[in-house]
């Protein structure tokens, strides 16, 4: 992998990954937020409806190193469905990079899911070790989990959830991997501070696959300025932060 801006020279994604120090940049009242999403040249979120045809060796590489830098990692409900989401840190090494950067071994996994459409038997709430908070408008409680579960009953107020995951779990960075419904969402609510995309060389063409934003259009088109480019294997890793 090869950085080509702001300066070229070589790189990795565990180098790309380290340091980033994102809870220094989090407002008082809310954590800092960075979307992670990989996509076609054409903008498709998703091939068959998965990342997996889209994700490459060290695209998957600089997901898993991007876990090691926050507080928190969310996802939709769709999103942790259909990927079968499991247990955040996949390995004692990524653990102990968190530590190093001075953060829990494990992050606490926030789970979007306005009606609760979660199956007990996901992976991610099976995991004994895992923290997840589930931020719901449901008075409902899942069953046979044992995962340890605390409820947000935050309904569909994002800013609402990050002001209480901020008071209430000390969490100051948060890496959404959306899916892009949730995207559209936090971006409405103007609660995404950076956007790491990864630009796989594929077009997938058709009108029925998200894009990486889906939903209603914004109010106002979001500006964002270039922070680095990398190219590795075909794919370029962008790295871009809000300004607006």
């Amino acid at each position: 992998m090869r950085l080509l801006y702001p300066a070229a020279r070589d790189t990795s994604p565990e180098a790309m990954a380290s340091g980033l120090r994102l809870e220094e940049r989090a407002p008082a009242e809310r954590p800092y937020l960075v979307l992670n999403m990989v996509s076609t040249l054409d903008g498709k979120a998703a091939l068959d409806w998965r990342t997996k045809g889209l994700s490459t060796e060290l695209d998957r590489r600089l997901f898993h190193h991007l876990r090691t830098q926050v507080d928190a990692v969310m996802i939709g409900a769709g999103t942790a469905r259909v990927e079968r989401y499991g247990r955040i840190m996949k390995s004692d090494e990524l653990r102990q990079k968190r530590v190093h950067e001075g953060l829990a071994a494990e992050p606490v996994a926030v789970v979007v899911s306005a009606r609760l459409d979660l199956p007990a038997d996901l992976p991610l709430l099976q995991t004994p070790e895992q923290e997840v908070v589930i931020a719901t408008g449901s008075d409902a409680m899942l069953q046979g989990t044992a995962a340890r579960i605390e409820y947000l009953r935050t309904g569909d107020d994002l800013p609402l959830l990050m002001a209480k995951l901020r008071e209430g779990h000390g969490v100051r960075s948060v890496l959404c991997e959306g899916g892009p419904t949730l995207n559209s969402h936090l971006l409405a609510a103007d609660l995404v501070d950076e956007l790491f995309l990864t630009l796989n060389p594929k077009l997938s063409g058709g009108a029925a696959a998200f894009t990486i934003v889906a939903g209603r259009e914004l109010v106002e088109p979001r500006e964002l300025a270039l922070v680095s480019v990398a190219e590795g294997d075909g794919d370029l890793f962008t790295r871009w932060r809000i300004t607006g």
